[in-house]
């Protein structure tokens, strides 16, 4: 009888959740990195993209479970003023945080994955479809079919979608705008009917603050990121970690960045689930790896290995996932990172269930922050990387070429270790 490795038996759960070819049992794995690799291709690469002017600055690191491999830091916070970046630079991005605490609740019983979100959160109790509008440009709306639940809200399949991905609700919003008796925010399909990236996350994060009686800010300094030794990660900055914040670049229509002031800080008194977070690029590694190790770095828990694996799980069937069209190029182009390929969502991942070439394998799973912050984790190879800039718009063609260069590089660098 062979005998699994926890690692082992991590990947093969994840493996065949998410569609992709189980491990033959016996099967060697490609032996970890624990080293640092030779990183020079990869430098070289970042630092092009930077003194071409197509990216003003870029944070990337990358690790595997037990160590960080890579760590680099090229090109200037703002490109005017000369400060130049560094692996501890502050960046705003979006976060699985809020994924990983719902899921700690379920651990402990506090929330269910398939039950009535509402039970939670009655304020989902009502919530209404949006089916078209009528000859007159009135919105007709229907009561949904099926409760929302904490799974759909995950996976994004409950039916919220952003406007910015979906030009049916700019038009409701407008007429929402003169109504005021209209829902604030219809679900746009039937709980678990399609997928669409949305606002389910900020549903989720108030599950979160209900069922644990802590606002997010809180709960995720005392159960994730404190115990992960995250000092750079949270919902405000002090005065030193402002000093290291990144400032937002904008291209223009002509490929100039232009670069924007600080946001200005403001007290906060409520939190979103699905973004207004900061962080660096190593503090979100460790956040990473834990996962990666199904769920532990060194003697800290954040969840188990189950759960870890049930996260990679392809929770949505043939339901297409990943692909987003813009309704304000502005502020994002349109979205399919690996046209071809595969993609389906996990509980708070999307999942590719194809290879990249030159990159991850199969059943990796990833997303993105608005202002390109980018992140993946590939259990069958044991790698984690993060990437961060700070460029509207989303999925910027020059910021995705970045992180392409460093996933080759880091991939070629850990064939050749």
């Amino acid at each position: 009888m062979a005998f699994l490795t926890r690692r082992e038996a991590l990947l093969r759960t994840m493996g065949a959740a998410a569609g992709m070819v189980s491990l033959p049992r016996g099967a060697a794995l490609a032996a970890p990195v624990h080293e640092p690799i030779r990183h020079e291709d990869i430098d070289r690469a970042l630092r092009a993209k930077v003194e071409a002017g197509e990216i003003p600055g870029v944070v990337a690191v990358a690790g595997s479970g037990k160590a960080v491999l890579y760590q680099g830091a090229f090109g200037y916070r703002h490109i005017g003023d000369g400060a130049r970046m560094s692996t501890d630079t502050v960046f705003r991005i979006a976060s699985i945080l809020t994924s990983v605490a719902a899921l700690q609740l379920v651990e402990q019983g506090k929330l269910k994955l398939d039950e009535p979100a509402a039970s939670i959160d009655p304020s989902l109790a009502t919530l209404e479809v949006l089916t078209g509008f009528d000859a007159n440009g009135a919105p007709e709306l229907r009561s949904a079919h099926q409760p929302v639940t904490l799974r759909q809200l995950l996976s994004h399949t409950a039916g919220f979608s952003y406007p910015l991905w979906d030009e049916t609700v700019v038009h409701y919003l407008k007429v929402a705008h003169q109504h005021r008796s209209l829902p604030r925010r219809p679900l746009v399909f039937d709980p678990g009917s399609r997928w669409a990236y949305g606002s389910s996350l900020d549903y989720v994060g108030r599950m979160v603050e209900i069922a644990s009686a802590k606002n997010l800010d809180s709960y995720f300094r005392d159960h994730i990121t404190g115990p992960l030794g995250m000092d750079d990660t949270g919902f405000s900055l002090n005065e030193k970690q402002r000093a290291r914040e990144a400032n937002l670049h904008v291209r223009q229509a002509s490929g100039r960045l232009k670069p924007e002031p600080l946001e200005k800080p403001v007290p906060q008194t409520s939190h979103s689930g699905g973004g207004g977070i900061y962080s660096t690029a190593p503090d979100y590694l460790k956040l990473l790896q834990a996962l990666l190790n199904g769920g532990s770095l060194g003697d800290v828990e954040i969840l188990r290995p189950k759960t870890v694996a049930l996260m990679g799980e392809n929770q949505i069937g043939n339901l297409e996932a990943g692909r987003m069209k813009t309704t304000n190029p502005a502020l994002s182009n349109d979205v399919d990172f690996f046209p071809g390929k595969r993609l389906r969502w996990g509980l708070g991942h999307m999942i590719n269930l194809d290879p990249v070439t030159d990159g991850r394998k199969a059943g990796s799973l990833t997303w993105a922050g608005l202002f390109n912050t980018y992140y993946w984790m590939d259990p069958g190879t044991g790698l984690a990387g993060v990437i961060m800039m700070q460029i509207l718009p989303f999925a910027d063609a020059h910021a995705l070429s970045a992180y392409r260069r460093f996933e080759r590089g880091l991939y070629h660098a850990v064939r050749q270790a």
